[in-house]
């Protein structure tokens, strides 16, 4: 945990609490709230696993130049994995069967780091850069608004409807200096992913050009990954053991980022009720998340599987809502725990450009044995004799309606 002294304390200046990620927009929130509206700004930088040492010292100073009255950046990375992406591990969340929920997940994160901080340091208000056509917007205020009642929510990019290129202007005739031609695309690097939102995205068609990506593609030909999990999370990666999980994902994001594997755009339904369409990229979430399903389908039985599969969806669904502190999320993060007690094992991925394909798994739980059968070829459980009255049974009450409907029907 940093905190940055900055200018001396205004008297009767309302303080106000800005989440500050150092890019276009948050920068723009900087100078609009202290020199358009007169309040005293304290940014917080929430690091999720998307900054390094160096990126975190850039959004410092930048803040300090911008002319806040105090910066502090909190590390909420290992704590970002235990409440939240574990989760998304367990139940092999993919929204719309496409989407990792990168941003929604890590937005919890920050909208919470973001409310403590403010009631410890007794804001009368707190700002967020989100826009009024997304999701965050919902994620933050809400999470504001049911742990810091009452305080007052600012949101100069929404109130005042701006556009990337009004945002540009208006800093430009401040003296602020930016990147400019990178400030045309919206990048939200995390531990689980990072988003990349542009012109091409605001459409129904469209790609993403090569230089918008943050990862570009500098391996070619293949290599083989080894997963291995215990209790289903990721502690080794081609043998090699980390300290935690969230080291972990990241060494597999050097291996496989530069592949390019695990780049899309998604499209989805917002909280709002409109249609959106984001660029991501998540080379080390879908390499875990596909390889963690692997390994369950061999060791897990088939109704565990199925209830699985629908409380994952409903709890990625109402995460990406942002209704993480809703009590019932904790009762299915209970569920989904009890499930991983034989998720042990390694799993075997081809990586190439672009694309990667799961070789097969070892587990001591393995439940597709050779002493129990081979499917398609032997089985050592039961006999021929045995699946006719099986089959005779399983099948009686269809046949007794079958007959019943043809007596009637003629």
């Amino acid at each position: 945990m940093v905190e940055l002294g900055g200018h001396e304390k205004s008297i009767m200046k309302k303080k106000v609490v800005l989440a500050f990620s150092g890019g276009l927009d948050t920068s723009y929130c900087v100078k609009y709230l202290g020199e358009e509206k007169g309040l005293e700004v304290h940014t917080i930088t929430v690091n999720t696993g998307g900054f390094d040492e160096t990126e975190i010292r850039e959004i410092e100073k930048r803040a300090r130049d911008l002319g806040v009255t105090s910066h502090k950046t909190v590390d909420e990375t290992r704590n970002y994995y235990n409440s939240v992406i574990r989760f998304l591990i367990y139940g092999n969340v993919l929204k719309n069967n496409t989407y990792p929920l990168s941003v929604s997940a890590e937005r919890m994160s920050q909208a919470l780091a973001v409310a403590n901080y403010a009631k410890a340091l007794k804001a009368e208000a707190v700002a967020h850069g989100s826009t009024g056509a997304g999701n965050d917007q919902v994620r933050f205020d809400m999470i504001l608004n049911i742990l810091v009642p009452g305080i007052e929510i600012i949101t100069p990019i929404r109130e005042l409807q701006l556009s990337r290129e009004e945002e540009i202007s208006f800093l430009k005739e401040k003296g602020v200096k930016l990147n400019f031609s990178k400030a045309m695309y919206s990048v939200n690097k995390g531990l689980w992913g990072t988003s990349v939102g542009g012109k091409e995205t605001l459409k129904s068609l469209g790609i993403l050009p090569e230089e918008a990506w943050p990862t570009q593609v500098t391996k070619s030909g293949t290599e083989t990954v080894t997963l291995t999990f215990e209790k289903g999370e990721l502690t080794n990666v081609n043998d090699k053991p980390f300290a935690h999980p969230t080291e972990a994902i990241q060494y597999l994001q050097t291996l496989a980022g530069p592949y390019g594997i695990g780049r899309e755009v998604h499209v989805g339904d917002t909280i709002i009720g409109i249609k959106g369409r984001v660029g991501f990229e998540a080379a080390a979430p879908m390499l875990i998340i596909k390889g963690h399903h692997a390994i369950e389908k061999h060791v897990l039985t088939k109704w565990q599987l199925t209830w699985k599969e629908q409380l994952a969806q409903f709890y990625g669904n109402w995460l990406h809502e942002g209704q993480y502190l809703d009590p019932v999320m904790r009762d299915i993060e209970a569920f989904l725990t009890t499930t991983q007690q034989h998720v042990t094992g390694k799993v075997h991925i081809q990586l190439y450009p672009y694309r990667f394909q799961v070789l097969g798994i070892e587990s001591p739980y393995d439940l597709m044995s050779s002493k129990f059968g081979k499917y398609g070829e032997m089985n050592l459980g039961w006999t021929g004799e045995d699946v006719k009255g099986f089959t005779r049974i399983f099948g009686n009450q269809t046949a007794i309606y079958q007959q019943v409907k043809d007596e009637i029907d003629g």
